[in-house]
């Protein structure tokens, strides 16, 4: 599937585009970008819930104009991957494990055959996650890793313990495939941009609604019962007090401080267990960092230009 170029939202140039094909068989669509003059290495970006490749055109030309080759994919299940079930607008997986074979094929069959060294990631939201289980297995595909609003837990009553039987008594009774309740196959940013808790940047929300516009095939809705129980899963686990002191690879984690998507308070408190790692709230912030006003980004990308290009902190 090619990517989606829009006026609002061209694609930048030099960019390789494929499908890949994981372990257990599922279809990875896939980008990556050729460095610029003086490349640094390369910055792989992993998307969060419901994201697609063509909402991070943005984010491409800023790192590649800071001189990364950059690579990316759209997990199983969204984007111009392949989806799991019949409705094609049901965010679906059983268990978090089958985003780790997404991360399998993309770094032994993309980014380590063509990608400059040494290699980077960002990981927002839900890729944020995967980047954690990753980084806990001992994973050295990265130098280091930054988490942009990380989902270590998710926000205010959507973590209520209630929340979390009842997903888990769905699933066992046969509903695992069915629409979150309350869900529906509405695609993510699709709605108004006022009381959306995404970004406060009406541009940029106006931009994703424009590409999903141009592109429903993109888009997704509302999570499957059996999505939502893995995701618990997968969150108690990161929760868990030995978790923390057991990741190795250097991290930095940056928050938002108006997030009602997933807990602040949950990642600041992982961050400050972590053997390498370090964090920031950027106050006032919606979820999606990478994706707000302007005064928030360039917190977000000064963290960054921190971080990543390394200093002796954590060797």
């Amino acid at each position: 599937m090619d990517l989606v170029s829009i006026p609002a939202n061209p694609v930048p140039e030099d960019v390789v585009t494929g499908m890949l094909k994981t372990r257990d068989g599922v279809g990875i669509r896939f980008a990556r970008w050729q460095p610029p003059p003086g490349r640094k290495g390369t910055v792989c970006l992993f998307q969060g819930r419901a994201e697609f490749i063509e909402k991070y055109f943005e984010t491409v030309r800023e790192l590649r104009a800071r001189g990364f080759a950059v690579a990316t994919i759209d997990w199983r299940g969204q984007g111009g991957s392949e989806r799991a079930l019949g409705d094609p607008r049901k965010g679906h997986v059983g268990d978090f494990s089958q985003y780790e074979l997404d991360v399998d094929v993309f770094m032994k069959e993309v980014v380590l055959p063509d990608c400059p060294p040494p290699i980077f990631a960002i990981g927002h939201s839900m890729g944020g996650t995967v980047m954690m289980r990753i980084a806990r297995q001992g994973s050295r595909w990265f130098d280091r890793v930054v988490l942009s609003a990380p989902m270590i837990r998710l926000y205010g009553s959507r973590n209520a313990l209630a929340a979390k039987i009842t997903a888990r008594a769905m699933r066992l009774m046969g509903m695992g495939s069915a629409y979150v309740p309350g869900g529906s196959g509405t695609p993510v940013a699709t709605g108004p941009y006022v009381n959306n808790i995404a970004t406060s940047d009406p541009v940029r929300h106006a931009r994703t609604k424009a590409v999903l516009e141009a592109a429903p095939e993109l888009g997704i809705g509302s999570p499957t019962v059996s999505w939502l129980n893995a995701a618990y899963r997968s969150m108690g686990e990161i929760a868990s007090p030995s978790y923390a002191g057991k990741v190795r690879q250097p991290l930095m984690l940056i928050a938002a401080g108006r997030d009602q998507v997933v807990s602040t308070t949950a990642i600041e408190d992982i961050a400050t267990r972590l053997r390498a790692g370090s964090h920031l709230i950027i106050a006032g912030a919606r979820h999606e960092l990478m994706m707000e006003q302007d005064r928030y980004r360039a917190q977000f990308w000064a963290a960054f230009d921190a971080f990543v290009p390394g200093t002796a902190l954590f060797k």
